[in-house]
């Protein structure tokens, strides 16, 4: 017998109409509100999941209008086809939907007729059947379930443990010991799941259990991939996953388009410096965010990564001269589907003969922003900055920390915070590991001549080239538009990558630090109206974050190659990384 709630939404209704569900179960495990849901998905339409938070995620039935729930409520209680406590709740009860898969009805029109219908009965048959009648067998007697308990290995009894405590019932040790601390989850098990709590699980019982366990990785289609050009053999989700193809020293398999999952084979010869090298080159990749766990040994290592978006898992063993392992990236909030597929992933992982061509993949399109057809990490922001000291203190444009979750110099070293004059629009970083910088920034005192020749050196291009670059002016004014005595005018066409490097006077002294291009205001500058902050300005910031700068008084002219060679020792890159 098919009970039916059949919903007929309104082309219009009014605004006042509330939305709301009959909740009919709630558990605290995925797996079983899931199961539940399908199982009253068999009798009953409109059967929806949802997260309630905290861990706990409910069953329930709808969208209705409240006057067509109430008269739902009345007649699947009626009719036993839901439990007596079953009641009705609004909208923003629950969060997201995770059933049925790709469902979101959490914005639906509400119901607003509602008919319940018992299906019609067979036509009867004029010459009776006889048929079989099913056999049932009964479910075991506590005396029973405890022989057939008795059966159980030590690695069984691990193991129904371990689908206890995955189920959120069982928190203390897998030791395959039946105390009173697995009695009680075996108890609180039967309880959630309608059997009386015995505390001694049946076979049957313990089959369900087994079944709730495996669900999750029956939905994601876990294969057994054998790739012999990589030398791999490995489960793999492949539900959500489609190879498509080498690109050394990976192997891709994108995701179908159901889940934004992705995973990688990884396979190459090479020896402790190729490891190293993979390891880090593997963090400058997208899918492979900056927060998260590192750590790297003699001839292995493991990454973590994670954002607001995704988590990703890789790990890699040298053995024998040859390099593998793979990556899994899998999106934020399905951490029960992912632990579990990454655990059978790690526990399949096998090495067979076979190693990746260093011309595979060979054909792939060029990028520069790609590494073997990986998207690299980009910053969200590269600006100038050069050296002020030995220590390999760097000052830049305040424009260049702002918001930024990890700030480098020159790409490759982590840098802190020592200071921010957002007045002057300055900032100090210093290196957090041992940076010893070819030269370092001589501040002019004084003012340098009005009308004279100036170069600021730059990443114009915020590090696309590997080197900054030299663009010349003129120092037009010693003094901002409205007479700040800070600040200093130039003729001179920067780009924003320019921001934060040093300009230099003829001498080779550095006689200020470019500013960003103001930004919004009534009034458009002319297109080489550049500012700077003079050196009494950097050396008054430098004395705050407590760093004494070198000096020294206007000198003779210097070539400008000279300069050139100058700059490109002093000037850094500076990057906010999010």
């Amino acid at each position: 017998m098919l009970f039916l709630v059949t919903v007929h939404s309104a082309v219009a209704q009014s605004r006042n109409d509330e939305t709301v569900w009959l909740q009919i179960e709630a558990h605290p495990s995925l797996a079983i509100a899931t199961q539940r849901a399908q199982l009253y998905g068999q009798n009953i339409q409109d059967v929806n999941g949802f997260s309630l938070g905290n861990g706990w995620y409910a069953v329930a039935l709808g969208p209705f209008q409240r006057d067509n729930a109430e008269v739902a409520l009345r007649g699947l209680r009626r009719d036993r086809l839901i439990p007596r406590d079953s009641y009705i709740v609004p909208s923003d009860g629950f969060r997201s939907q995770f059933w049925p898969v790709g469902a979101n009805l959490l914005n639906a029109a509400p119901a607003v007729q509602v008919q319940l219908q018992v299906a019609p009965e067979p036509t009867p048959v004029v010459e009776p059947v006889v048929e079989p009648q099913p056999v049932f067998e009964p479910d075991e007697t506590p005396r029973e379930a405890r022989a057939s308990e008795a059966k159980l290995t030590r690695d069984e009894r691990k193991e129904l443990q371990s689908w206890l405590k995955w189920a959120g019932f069982y928190n203390s040790a897998i030791d395959g010991a039946f105390g009173r601390g697995t009695r009680a989850s075996m108890a609180a098990w039967q309880g959630a799941n309608n059997f009386d709590q015995t505390g001694v699980m049946t076979t049957r019982q313990r089959a369900l259990l087994r079944e709730q366990y495996f669900a999750p990785i029956k939905e994601v289609g876990l294969k057994t991939i054998s790739n012999n050009r990589a030398g791999i053999e490995m489960l793999l989700p492949m539900a959500f996953l489609k190879r498509s193809g080498p690109d050394y020293p990976f192997v891709h398999f994108d995701a179908t388009g159901e889940l934004p999952a992705k995973a990688l084979l990884i396979s190459q010869e090479g020896d402790q410096n190729t490891l190293f090298g993979l390891y880090d080159i593997m963090q400058t990749l997208e899918i492979v965010p900056l927060t998260g766990a590192r750590e790297r040994k003699k001839d292995s290592f493991t990454l973590i990564g994670q954002n607001d978006k995704i988590i990703s898992y890789t790990e890699a063993t040298l053995k024998n001269g040859r390099i593998k392992g793979f990556t899994l990236v899998w999106p934020q909030g399905d951490e029960e589907r992912r632990t579990r597929v990454l655990d059978e992933m790690k526990a399949s992982f096998k090495r067979i003969p076979g190693v990746l061509d260093p011309s595979a993949g060979s054909n792939a399109a060029q990028d520069i922003d790609l590494l073997s057809g990986l998207d690299i990490r980009k910053p969200k922001m590269s600006r100038s900055g050069f050296f002020v000291n030995k220590a390999g203190v760097v000052i830049t444009t305040a424009e260049a920390v702002q918001g930024c979750s990890r700030l480098t110099i020159e790409r490759d070293y982590a840098a802190e915070l020592l200071g921010v004059n957002d007045t002057l629009g300055l900032a100090v970083l210093r290196p957090k590991e041992a940076l010893v910088p070819q030269t370092v920034a001589a501040l002019l005192q004084g003012d340098a001549r009005l009308q004279s020749e100036v170069a600021v050196a730059g990443y114009s291009y915020e590090g696309v080239l590997g080197a900054p670059s030299l663009t010349f002016g003129r120092l037009a004014d010693i003094k901002g538009l409205y007479g700040e005595p800070e600040i200093k005018r130039l003729a001179l066409t920067a780009l924003p990558g320019d921001a934060g490097g040093p300009i230099f006077d003829t001498d080779g002294s550095v006689m200020g630090m470019l500013l960003p291009k103001p930004q919004g205001g009534a009034r458009q500058l002319p297109g080489d109206v550049s500012f700077a902050a003079g050196s009494d300005a950097i050396r008054q910031v430098l004395s705050e974050a407590g760093i004494n700068a070198q000096s020294r008084t206007s000198g003779v002219a210097m070539a400008p190659e000279d300069i050139t060679r100058m700059a490109a020792g002093l000037t850094v890159l500076v990057s906010c990384w999010n």
